[in-house]
C-alpha cells in the first residue's frame, strides 16, 4: 500500500463521491494480512517513539518498521510483519494494536485511507473504493454520501497542491481531450453499465463496442459540442452492433483462452510478505504453476490457500446464469471504478482510458472464473453470492496496485485480447 501523499494547504477541490456505495470497517482485519504498509519518515519516528518495546504482546524479535526499498540506504520504510503476512501491530482479534493504544488518528496514513482511494479529475476530486475489502463488496454499512465530512478530512491529507493542473488520461496513445470531454467519454461508459437490457454481460459488451469505435477516432477537430454528438452516434451505433443475447456470441479462441488462463493466474496469486519471503522456492513453485496454465490440461495448481485443485476442465463447464445480486456487485464494482476514474491515468499505471476500461472489463470474467474455482473446490456446479464476493476481492486485491500489472507482459496480455475481439466472449463465455 503506497504512501506518496502529500498534504494541501489550500481549500480542497469538491468531492465527486460514488452515491452506489456503502462502507463501513467491520474489523475482518483482512487489509492488515496481504498488504505492505509504506510509512512516511514522519510515521516511523511517531511510531518507535510509542514505547512498543514494553508491549509484551508484540514479540521482541520481530522488527517494528523495516526499509522497504531494496538497498540498504533506502529512505523508504514499511511496518513490519508477523511470520504469516500479518501486520506486526495486528492483535488475536483481528485489531490494530495502535489504534487500540493511542486512537485511529496515530495510524499511519495509508491504513486511515483504506479501502478509499482519491483521483483528481480537473476541478474535482472523484473518490473510488478497493473492492479488496470485503464490506465494499459486499455493500454494507454506511452510504458513502453521508461519509462526505470525514473524506473531507482525509482529502485534506493526501490531494497534492495543485491537483487541479493535473492532466487528464490520453484517450488513445497520444490523444488527450481536456477534463470535459474525458468526463463526457466516462459518463456515457458508466450509463451504458448502468442502464439497458440483461445482466452484467451484455451491458459490459456493449461498453467494449462503445470503446473500440471511439478507438477508430481522431480527435483533433472532435471536442465540446462535436464530441456529444460523436458520443451520441458511436453509443447509437455500439448498441445496434452489440448482441441481445449471450448465446449469439462466439466462444473464445484458443489463444485468447490460454492468454486469458495466464490473466487469472496472475489475479490469483497471493503476493503477501510471506509468500514474498519464501524467495526461490516460491518463484519456483510459481514458475511451474504458470506451465500448468498455459497448458491448461489437468489440474489447477492451487495458488493460495483460498483455492483447492480441480480440473481446468470442469471451469469451463456451465455454471448456471449470474444471480441478480451477483449480477448488481459487478455492475456497482464497474460503476465505482469508472466514476472514480479508477481504471486509467494516474489511478492506473497512467494507460489511457481505452486501454484501461479493456483492462477492467477483463476483471469480470477474470472474477467469474475464480468463482468458478471456489464453487469446484467445494463440489459445487453452480455459483452462490458469496464465491463471487470472495473471488472479486482476490482479483480487485491486484488491479491497479500490483507492480507487475503495470508492466508490459500484463499490459501486452490485455491489448492481445482486445485486439482477438475476446474479451466480450470471455464475458460471455463465463456468464453461462
Amino acid at each position: 500500500m503506497p504512501n506518496d501523499l502529500l498534504s494541501y494547504s489550500q481549500m480542497p477541490p469538491p468531492l465527486e463521491l460514488p452515491t452506489i456505495q456503502n462502507w463501513s470497517c467491520h474489523n475482518c482485519g483482512g487489509c492488515c494480512r496481504q498488504h505492505a504498509i509504506e510509512i512516511t519518515a514522519e510515521e516511523r519516528s511517531r511510531i518507535l517513539s510509542q514505547d512498543w518495546g514494553t508491549d509484551a504482546n508484540i514479540p521482541r524479535d520481530l522488527p517494528l518498521v523495516v526499509r522497504a526499498g531494496v538497498f540498504p540506504w533506502s529512505k523508504r520504510y514499511r511496518l513490519g510483519h508477523q511470520p504469516d503476512g500479518a501486520c506486526v501491530f495486528l492483535d488475536e482479534r483481528g485489531l490494530c494494536r495502535i489504534h487500540a493504544k493511542f486512537g485511529e488518528p496515530a495510524k499511519p496514513l495509508a491504513c486511515r485511507i483504506y479501502p478509499y482511494a482519491f483521483h483528481p479529475a480537473g476541478k474535482k476530486i472523484t473518490v473510488s473504493l478497493r473492492f479488496s475489502c470485503p464490506s465494499v463488496a459486499a455493500n454494507r454499512g454506511r452510504s458513502v454520501a453521508q461519509q462526505r465530512d470525514e473524506l473531507k478530512l482525509l482529502e485534506r491529507l493526501v490531494v497534492p497542491d495543485g491537483a487541479e493542473k493535473i492532466p487528464p488520461p490520453e484517450i488513445s496513445a497520444g490523444q488527450r481531450l481536456d477534463w470535459n470531454d474525458t468526463l463526457s467519454i466516462v459518463g456515457r461508459l458508466d450509463n451504458l453499465i448502468a442502464t439497458g437490457a440483461g445482466g452484467v454481460a451484455l451491458r459490459l459488451i456493449r461498453a467494449l463496442k462503445l470503446v473500440e469505435l471511439i478507438g477508430q477516432a481522431r480527435f483533433e477537430k472532435i471536442r465540446g459540442p462535436r464530441l456529444d454528438e460523436f458520443l451520441e452516434i458511436v453509443s447509437t451505433a455500439a448498441l445496434g452492433e452489440a448482441p441481445a443475447d449471450l448465446a449469439d456470441i462466439p466462444e473464445p479462441g484458443r489463444v485468447g483462452r490460454m492468454q486469458f488462463r495466464l490473466l487469472c493466474a496472475q489475479y490469483a496469486r497471493r503476493d503477501t510478505f510471506a509468500e514474498q519471503n519464501a524467495g526461490w522456492r516460491n518463484r519456483w513453485t510459481l514458475f511451474r504453476a504458470a506451465l500448468r496454465f498455459t497448458r491448461g490440461t489437468g489440474n489447477v495448481p492451487a495458488l493460495q490457500p483460498a483455492f483447492t485443485e480441480v480440473p481446468f476442465a470442469d471451469l469451463e463447464q456451465p455454471f448456471g446464469p449470474l444471480t441478480p445480486e451477483i449480477d448488481e456487485m459487478l455492475i456497482r464494482y464497474l460503476r465505482v471504478k469508472l466514476q472514480g476514474l479508477h481504471f486509467c491515468g494516474r489511478a492506473y499505471y497512467n494507460v489511457p482510458l481505452i486501454e484501461g476500461f479493456q483492462s477492467l472489463a477483463l476483471v469480470v470474467p477474470v472474477v467469474m472464473w475464480l468463482a468458478r474455482w471456489l464453487a469446484a473446490g467445494q463440489g459445487r456446479k453452480q455459483l452462490v453470492v458469496d464465491d463471487a464476493l470472495r473471488a472479486l476481492n482476490i482479483a480487485d486485491h491486484h488491479h491497479g496496485y500490483s507492480p507487475a500489472f503495470g508492466h508490459g507482459g500484463f499490459r501486452g496480455r490485455v491489448r492481445l485480447l482486445a485486439r482477438l475481439d475476446d474479451i466480450s466472449k470471455l464475458a460471455a463465455w463465463y456468464s453461462r
